[in-house]
């Protein structure tokens, strides 16, 4: 769909769900950071199934700036399937996103990116000084706290739009559902450097937040997924066997307990509820280690286990061709 020239070193990428009134000042802004950076920059917002005149601003300005491409989606598929479709387009070696509502200060970006030449492989941002509602934030304080708990890396802010990393890592980590609120997660169980930066927040200036309580609800839901991913992805049988191996434990005792009155008592257990749950927690478990089991040989099967060329950082090959 676009010439791939390897001249571009940063792709910024904006996401944009009408976000027309924001747009203009959004382009301005981006030119003023980038255009003071020794660097050849693009600029690609995907239009995210908006019903305003969004994509005929992002038309209007790609006409008159080359270093500005549009991507529109035929329906609103959400922020991670529009990164996505955006991070499958841009010709860029490092990565920025960033929203579309002028929340995200793009004065910031030369920041982000100067972490990634110091070494890190992706920076979030994080918005010390939010200017959103208290409705708004408390939430997501839970939210990177929990985060922070289940996957192990503690930040303070996993969901800023706002981050730089090298464009590998985006290609790496999966992108659906609400998963985008996870890539600094993600990333980091890939072995990525992940670094936090505190970056300056902006009060929203046009339309409304696209964020509710439903969005919430999807994006725990999307929690147990990235549990799934990061701590068994490449181990299923462990997730799968484990459930199975303490509901088979539970039964067992059950079973036993059950056997021990029936041998030495007079007293009837074939009409026990007990007993059904006994027999219901062995049968469990047979499908959970079977499943388990199905799963690593799928795994294998596929041949996920063995792709281990993408977790090497580096290689003293390239240093010796390099000297």
């Amino acid at each position: 769909m676009s010439d791939r020239t390897a001249d571009v070193e940063v792709s910024l990428l904006a996401p944009a769900k009408n976000e027309g009134e924001s747009l203009p000042k959004l382009f301005a802004e981006i030119t003023a950071a980038m255009d003071a950076q020794p660097r050849c920059w693009e600029l690609l917002v995907v239009d995210d199934g908006s019903t305003d005149d969004s994509w005929r601003v992002i038309t209007e300005h790609a006409a008159v700036d080359p270093r500005v491409r549009g991507l529109r989606l035929r329906r609103n598929f959400g922020k991670a399937a529009a990164l996505a479709a955006g991070v499958a387009e841009v010709r860029g070696r490092l990565l920025v996103t960033l929203d579309a509502d002028l929340q995200d200060d793009p004065a910031e970006v030369p920041r982000l990116l100067a972490e990634l030449d110091a070494g890190a492989d992706l920076v979030s941002g994080h918005k010390a000084q939010r200017k959103d509602p208290l409705g708004k934030r408390l939430p997501s304080k839970f939210f990177n706290w929990m985060t922070g708990v289940i996957t192990g890396l503690r930040l303070s802010d996993h969901n800023c739009g706002l981050k730089a990393a090298r464009t590998e890592v985006y290609r790496r980590v999966p992108l659906y559902g609400e998963l985008h609120r996870y890539i600094p997660a993600l990333a980091h169980q890939l072995g990525y450097r992940v670094r936090e930066l505190p970056v300056h927040h902006r009060a929203r200036e046009h339309g409304t937040s696209k964020y509710g309580l439903e969005r919430y609800v999807r994006g725990a839901l999307d929690l147990l997924t990235v549990v799934a991913l990061t701590r068994y992805g490449r181990r299923p049988a462990h997730l799968f066997g484990g459930l199975g191996v303490v509901a088979g434990s539970l039964g067992t005792l059950i079973l036993l307990y059950l056997t021990g009155v029936w041998v030495f008592t007079e007293n009837s257990i074939g009409t026990r509820p007990l007993l059904t749950l006994g027999i219901l927690l062995e049968i469990f478990s047979v499908q959970m280690i079977s499943t388990g089991l199905l799963a690593e040989l799928v795994l294998h099967r596929t041949g996920r286990d063995e792709d281990v060329t993408d977790l090497v950082a580096d290689s003293t090959t390239a240093v010796r061709s390099a000297a």
